[in-house]
């Protein structure tokens, strides 16, 4: 085949690719988050699969009956969390809906304040307009910005059925992992199989790094923030920390969107209170990105911040809010996947032991 024909058929295969997955984007999407759930299930299954020692015999978990045992302790766990925590929750979700008339005429105290305030100041006329005009647009574009996020997230809960099959297939993917690893370096050529593997390897670890670091960075940034809000005073501490702890998977626009929110509910509560808040809000990031995170991470995708928030508004443009839940892991492996394709241009392997490798090594996931 020449290299016009080659080239031909590369486009052609690309663009039916894209075309594929454009046209099966919620199948992708859902096969992706059962992918990210695996990696989170998996070191608990892999706990739950060490043999023990009875007497004297060693008794060991098939993988299936493991993974069914650890989704039942976490349904459990789950239910007994949410027997615990709804109480509260409902209570500060029942509070915040009665106060919601106390707190339009707080907004409108303060905009009387303001009103006078700002009357008193003598400002060229031409001056004043252009600030009425641009306080007027931000209140537009904040209004917009309110009822887009309301209508991407109905959206969202219009697929929650989709996200039933996420442990269904989790199940089936912690379950064969290894076959299917097997089976995909198998069908490899024989002198790319080393280069597969060491791929396979080194993109479980960065996903697996990068999951299990997000969790407990989730988890820190829930408690730490609940608590804090309890401490400062601000309203509905439980309430504000579960939305600290599920945001901050979102990178950079996650946890905007907290200090914008719970700013807000501390400045309708005492004004003086927000900046309490934010000096609260401003330490914590600090502390977890420069000192926690990194911690956490140790081995995960190392991208530059720039990477980050260039791919975080790229995920949002694609696909809303799942898009930028994706952006990081997925340019994370773009980044690997390009770093084993220059290796592998540039002919640094040898390939002796690729078929024992192919057979023997297991998957973590």
């Amino acid at each position: 085949m020449s290299s016009g024909s080659r080239l031909l058929v590369i486009i052609a295969g690309t663009a039916l690719g894209v075309w594929v997955m454009y046209e099966l984007a919620a199948v992708i999407l859902v096969l992706i988050f059962a992918v990210l759930f695996a990696y989170v299930v998996a070191p608990l299954v892999q706990l739950a699969e060490r043999p023990i020692r009875i007497a004297t015999r060693r008794w060991r978990l098939p993988r299936g009956v493991a993974i069914v045992l650890i989704y039942l302790l976490m349904a459990g766990m789950l239910s007994i969390g949410g027997a615990l925590l709804l109480p509260s929750a409902s209570e500060q979700v029942d509070d915040m809906i009665a106060s919601a008339s106390a707190y339009a005429q707080s907004v409108v105290a303060w905009e009387h304040d303001w009103s006078g305030y700002y009357d008193r100041l003598r400002i060229p006329l031409e001056l004043r307009r252009n600030i009425d005009q641009s306080v007027l647009a931000a209140g537009q574009a904040a209004v917009a910005s309110s009822r887009a996020s309301l209508f991407a997230l109905a959206g969202a809960l219009s697929n929650l059925p989709w996200l039933m099959l996420i442990p269904i297939l989790a199940f089936f993917l912690l379950k064969d992992a290894v076959s299917f690893r097997r089976s995909f370096l198998t069908a490899l050529p024989h002198r790319a199989r080393l280069h597969g593997h060491r791929l396979l390897e080194d993109l479980n670890a960065t996903l697996g790094a990068y999951i299990r670091a997000q969790l407990l960075a989730c988890a820190v940034a829930g408690i730490v923030c609940g608590i804090g809000f309890a401490v400062l005073g601000v309203p509905y501490p439980l309430l504000l920390g579960a939305l600290a702890g599920a945001l901050e998977f979102i990178p950079l626009v996650g946890p905007l969107v907290v200090a914008i929110v719970a700013s807000i509910v501390a400045a309708l509560h005492a004004p003086m209170l927000v900046l309490w808040t934010a000096g609260f809000l401003g330490t914590f990031r600090v502390v977890e990105d420069y000192v926690i995170y990194p911690r956490l991470i140790r081995r995960g995708i190392p991208l530059h911040p720039l990477a980050v928030i260039l791919a975080v508004l790229a995920g949002a443009e694609l696909d809303g809010v799942a898009g930028m839940f994706l952006a990081v892991p997925v340019v994370g492996i773009l980044s690997v996947v390009y770093r084993h394709a220059v290796e592998w241009r540039g002919g640094d392997a040898t390939h002796r032991a690729a078929d024992l490798l192919v057979t023997s090594q297991p998957a973590d996931v």
